[in-house]
């Protein structure tokens, strides 16, 4: 069984500093030159119009109405889709295979979102289909070779030692230590970190293989001055106020750029991000991964998947509402009682397969051979058909695909006495399937360390979270369903 990054690394419900984020980490702390965050910002729309464009002349059709529109539209539904997907992540450090994944999702989006558009607005028949195809079949490569090219350049041109900028730390800690690796393992920054300044004795500090000491903190205005440093980092940590503001006193006769970078490694994280409220600069220390597009990305891949899934199932549906209703007596559908999004009640359905509908204060869990399940109900929970109704709730917005399995509100209440960080699941909306079962936490959570490492691995799903890993968890709990002895 995979570990979760989380049980790995803290103890603590949000993770530690290296579960951090890459992007935030990354450019938080290492401003991209800007003409390379501009192209960064910009290639992959400009590959999708522009293959766009190549391909209606291709096949002689006038560039002209309708597919100017198109074009319009497309850069920027593609500029929003880009920057907010999974894709959003730097192509100058992510590798190709990463790329080329986080692409293909981002692609199936924008052409989903095109699709609808021209369904709705009755002007599919505009356009070339030939055009179209070639258009979606092509430019998906066509982004990752851009992709590869742009990164060879880039490289090039910081290699050639132009625009390169060179950069001190001040103070030696876990945060100073992170970012010089991130400076020295990526030379597309186009950084030279010199070394760093540090008031405590060389014996006492570890800089193996990140940069040499090079004075203490009174040595470091003029070191400035003699050689030039464009950047300054300060690590020193929060509660050194008073040294920090007379450190930043000290370095308004440089020319050089300043930059604080806060040492939270002592704080828990869970989707920690960079941001601000009226020009005021606050950094998340818990928060939901379905903010901005996000949302939308997880709500539209939830209301197709789901339709989808209702439309081909629903004869198997009504076959087995007529089972559950012959075999025992009761309701065909068990409602219980669950915490949703933000801990807030909802009703979730599932086939009846016992001949009790416990919603109490009590409730106890369904248990190998248990006595309550009827022969059909046995079924149904080994082969998770129970579950389907559940596509309804998700349908609702009540539920989402994957996400945390929902549990009764009594193991609710029950739990979070027990285990710290056990409502921080409850940032997102409950799953009919998580990272957790795919991982062999599925079924009963017979005692008090089986539910902590459920939890575990749910919280590591709200700091990982991304398209692609809903889908793998979609695929794996498809092939552990076939093959399951843990479901009962």
């Amino acid at each position: 069984m995979n570990k979760p990054i989380i049980a790995q690394q803290s103890n603590h419900p949000y993770g530690s500093f290296r579960d951090m984020p890459d992007r935030l980490r990354i450019s938080a702390n290492v401003p991209t030159p800007s003409l390379v965050a501009l192209l960064e910002y910009l290639l992959d729309p400009f590959i999708t119009i522009l293959s766009l464009f190549v391909i209606v002349h291709a096949y002689q059709i006038p560039f002209e109405g309708s597919y100017v529109v198109l074009t319009i539209i497309v850069f920027l539904i593609s500029c929003v889709i880009f920057e907010q997907s999974d894709i959003c992540r730097s192509w100058l450090y992510t590798g190709l295979w990463s790329r080329g994944r986080s692409i293909f999702i981002s692609w199936i989006f924008l052409a989903g979102i095109l699709l609808f558009l021209g369904y709705a607005t009755k002007s599919s028949d505009e356009f070339s289909r030939r055009v179209v195809f070639t258009w979606l079949l092509v430019t998906p490569p066509l982004i990752l070779l851009g992709n590869a090219v742009a990164r060879v350049l880039v490289s090039k041109f910081f290699q050639l030692g132009k625009n390169t900028r060179s950069v001190v730390i001040v103070a030696v800690n876990g945060a100073s230590r992170r970012l010089a690796e991130v400076i020295n393992g990526n030379p597309r920054l186009g950084m030279s970190l010199k070394g760093y300044f540090d008031d405590r004795e060389v014996g006492r500090l570890d800089t193996t293989g990140e940069g040499q000491l090079l004075g203490s903190l009174n040595d470091l205005v003029s070191y400035i001055a003699s050689h030039k440093i464009d950047v300054i980092y300060i690590a020193l940590p929060m509660v050194q106020q008073k040294r920090i503001m007379t450190l930043l006193h000290n370095l308004r006769d440089t020319t050089a750029s300043v930059y604080f970078v806060p040492d939270i490694s002592f704080f828990d994280l869970i989707q920690a991000r960079m941001g601000e409220i009226s020009g005021i600069p606050v950094v998340s220390v818990c928060e939901t991964p379905f903010h901005g597009m996000n949302s939308v990305l997880k709500r539209l891949f939830d209301l197709v998947f789901s339709s989808i899934v209702l439309i081909l199932l629903l004869p198997v549906m009504l076959l087995l509402a007529v089972g559950v209703k012959l075999s025992s007596p009761g309701p065909v559908l068990f409602r219980q009682r669950r915490y949703g999004l933000d801990g807030e009640e909802i009703v979730v359905y599932k086939f009846r397969t016992m001949t009790v509908c416990e919603d109490g204060a009590r409730i106890h869990q369904a248990t190998r051979y248990d006595k309550r399940t009827t022969p059909l109900g046995a079924f149904l929970r080994r082969t998770s058909l129970d579950e389907l109704p559940q596509f309804i709730n998700v349908l609702q917005g009540r539920m989402s695909v994957v996400g945390p399995r929902p549990h009764a509100v009594a193991h609710n209440e029950m739990y979070r006495k027990l285990i710290s960080g056990y409502m921080l699941r409850h940032k997102v909306k409950p799953g009919i399937t998580g990272w957790a079962q795919v991982n062999g936490l599925r079924g009963e959570t017979e005692n008090l360390e089986k539910m902590q490492s459920r939890i575990d691995y749910d919280l590591d799903y709200l700091r990982h979270w991304s398209i692609d890993m809903d889908i793998k968890i979609i695929f794996k709990t498809v092939l552990l369903v076939l093959r399951d002895r843990n479901a009962y």
